[in-house]
């Protein structure tokens, strides 16, 4: 995993629900200890919540500038991912591969991934995270059809 200078726009933040709690404390770690600059939106524990607070929350930051890229966990990683997209301005894309979490950088410059901790292990979601982080958008063709986006 790649390190960014501490800015807003290079800060990840990361969110979930209780089912996605212990992989997102692990990827938090992890990217903290890489360098990156963490905004960590909860919960902090695996008590039971509800996943569109913490998708709200995460899409809020992403749209406010809070952070530049957001990480959003739940136990399917669907649940989260709509959440995360009802607020303007955020392309979260649900990924299982890291050719999934590049090609959502580079054909649909999303500014969030979710993943589902029930689906895939820390060795993928190391895979997608680092693919994310360190993948840009292309623009070109794939710009025209992002800004229909909205």
């Amino acid at each position: 995993m790649s390190n960014p200078a501490s800015t807003a726009a290079a800060t990840v933040a990361l969110a979930s629900d209780h089912a996605g709690f212990a992989l997102k404390a692990a990827l938090v770690a992890e990217l903290r200890a890489a360098g990156h600059a963490i905004l960590d939106l909860g919960p902090d524990s695996e008590a039971s919540v509800d996943y569109p607070d913490f998708g709200r929350a995460l899409g809020e930051a992403i749209a406010s500038g809070r952070a530049g890229r957001g990480i959003a966990i739940c136990g399917s990683g669907i649940g989260i991912s709509i959440a995360v997209n009802r607020i303007a301005g955020v392309r979260c894309a649900l990924v299982t591969s890291g050719l999934m979490a590049r090609l959502a950088r580079q054909h649909n410059d999303a500014n969030c991934i979710a993943l589902g901790s029930r689906i895939i292990g820390i060795e993928t979601a190391r895979d997608c995270v680092a693919e994310f982080l360190a993948t840009e958008f292309e623009g070109g063709r794939h710009a025209g059809r992002v800004a229909k986006l909205g």
